[in-house]
């Protein structure tokens, strides 16, 4: 009898249905049905490919005449449909971002970019690598330097700098921070398609390990962080970085760590030791993040809502619309209370279809959403450039 046909489409039907339709009562429930949706949401064509093998295997054996193969086999049919709404959901994603683009920029914000940067934008999806190789994230053309330290905390106070192998210079830097709700996670996990994607145009990418719970309290993260956008600064240029152009991002927990870190640029109280460094950042970019607190028993608040102001960094927000992890509603009220107050552009890309941990692969989705983050850091770079007049021109000083 072909069980083991059976229980292989068993096995995709059931995280296909997660990722169609997740539970979203109770936390238990909510993570459980994040850890069986958000591997196949961004991976639908391997497991099509999956599927497809699994059928061949069993046709070829003979099996699909049995009932139990043909049982399986309307199954595998079934949830070959559930992948197919699963990749109609993720196309969604670019028309999102470039939506969230225009209300968050202006709907000319293209014509405001430096007319090198807006032509230098990816105008389509890299298909055969989302195909055929999407959880092959290295790229030739890059470069990482593993294991810098920033601190003398031993392996938490570790970086990682990513570049391109020819070091062009004047590239800007980004510093991203890993998610793991404060308690777990590592510098070189999540994201890794959007640092080698940035680092092989001429970025400086870094990943950062900080102090984790139980052993590391608030602020401790926080000092870490700025500890490393403080290296950024003083090591960038070693790479061929412009270290005037420092942006910082994160998912998940590293996404509120990244805002806090955009938005307590330079206090001093969180800088021991080193006041006088600048850890000032072009622009936040957070990714599925969480916004509220990290402990509510310390003497300073650990949410980046007690933070909000005037002269905010501009933010690129993304969240996932069906996350079980950190429910959409977190996002959609912290990005409503930072334009309440900031002065500056707040970009907000709700995703349909999206879940938690949307940035491990080279899906859909994700590549999306780095096309987005690409073209919000040139649009930063262009419009507070002193070098670019008002009318998108060139000025040499």
């Amino acid at each position: 009898m072909p069980i083991g046909y059976l229980v292989t489409v068993a096995l995709v039907a059931w995280c296909c249905l997660f990722a169609l339709v997740p539970m979203r009562f109770g936390r238990t429930a909510r993570q459980v049905s994040w850890v069986f949706a958000f591997m196949i949401n961004e991976l639908p064509f391997v497991a099509f490919y999956w599927l497809l093998a699994a059928t061949l295997l069993a046709a070829g054996e003979g099996s699909l005449a049995t009932r139990v193969g043909l049982i399986a086999l309307g199954l595998a049919a079934l949830t070959a449909g559930g992948l197919a709404v699963l990749v109609s959901r993720a196309l969604h994603t670019r028309p999102a971002v470039e939506q969230a683009l225009a209300e968050g920029l202006g709907a000319r914000w293209r014509s405001a970019m430096d007319a090198g940067m807006a032509g230098g934008l990816r105008r389509r999806p890299p298909l055969a690598r989302i195909l055929f190789g999407p959880v092959f994230v290295r790229r030739r053309d890059v470069n990482r330097v593993a294991n810098i330290p920033y601190g003398d905390a031993g392996r938490t106070n570790l970086l990682d700098v990513y570049h391109h192998r020819g070091r062009p210079s004047g590239g800007p830097v980004l510093v991203y921070l890993h998610g793991g709700g404060f308690r777990s996670g590592r510098k070189n996990h999540e994201a890794r398609p959007l640092l080698y994607r940035l680092a092989s145009q001429g970025w400086v990418c870094i990943g950062a390990n900080y102090g984790l719970a139980p052993a590391a309290e608030f602020p401790e993260q926080l000092i870490d962080v700025k500890k490393v956008i403080a290296w950024a600064r003083g090591h960038g240029h070693e790479f061929g970085a412009d270290t005037e152009w420092v942006f910082v991002a994160g998912s998940s927990a590293g996404g509120h760590l990244a805002s806090l870190a955009g938005l307590m640029s330079d206090d001093p109280s969180f800088q021991p030791g080193f006041e006088d460094a600048d850890t000032s950042v072009a622009a936040v970019v957070s990714l599925y993040g969480y916004y509220g607190p990290i402990d509510s028993s310390g003497s300073r608040p650990s949410t980046p809502l007690a933070y909000l102001r005037a002269d905010a960094p501009p933010f690129f927000i993304a969240h996932g619309d069906l996350d079980t992890y950190v429910p959409v509603e977190n996002a959609r009220s912290f990005q409503a209370r930072l334009r309440g107050v900031s002065s500056r552009p707040v970009v907000y890309a709700e995703l349909p279809g999206g879940h938690h941990t949307f940035d491990l692969f080279h899906s859909i989705r994700c590549e999306a959403v780095i096309d987005g983050i690409e073209a919000f850091a040139r649009w930063v770079r262009s419009t507070n450039d002193p070098r670019i007049a008002v009318d998108g021109s060139r000025v040499d000083r």
